[in-house]
């Protein structure tokens, strides 16, 4: 079984909601990285020095090739990433091996023959 592992980065308001949209699509689990902060294309307003933007957290998900794009789309709709700049990004990268997700494969086995 292949993986991809899909980097999140959300609103801290919506990441519960994010987490809810990607395991209904077939994600087993996540990681969350609370209280990252990022810069796009325009820097953000600072108020006597102080940064006066949202806060982001980081999702990590480990989840199966076959399943990987469509719970990819699902983060991006229930993120609104393409709705405004600055709402959040999400990427997905080959992993070339991983451990410790043994009890998962069988779960997974039946899902993706499933979908396939």
């Amino acid at each position: 079984m292949r993986f991809k592992l899909i980097i999140a980065f959300v609103e801290d308001t919506k990441t519960d909601a994010v987490l809810d949209a990607a395991r209904s699509a077939g994600a087993t689990g996540a990681t969350v990285i609370n209280n990252a902060r990022g810069e796009g294309l325009k820097q953000k307003k600072t108020f006597f020095g102080l940064t006066l933007d949202v806060q982001k957290d980081v999702l990590l998900f480990m989840v199966e090739e076959h399943l990987s794009r469509h719970i990819l789309e699902k983060i991006r709709d229930v993120g609104e990433f393409d709705q405004e700049s600055g709402q959040g990004i999400a990427i997905q990268i080959d992993i070339e091996d991983a451990v410790g997700v043994a009890h998962q494969v069988q779960t997974l086995t039946s899902i993706v023959e499933d979908e396939l």
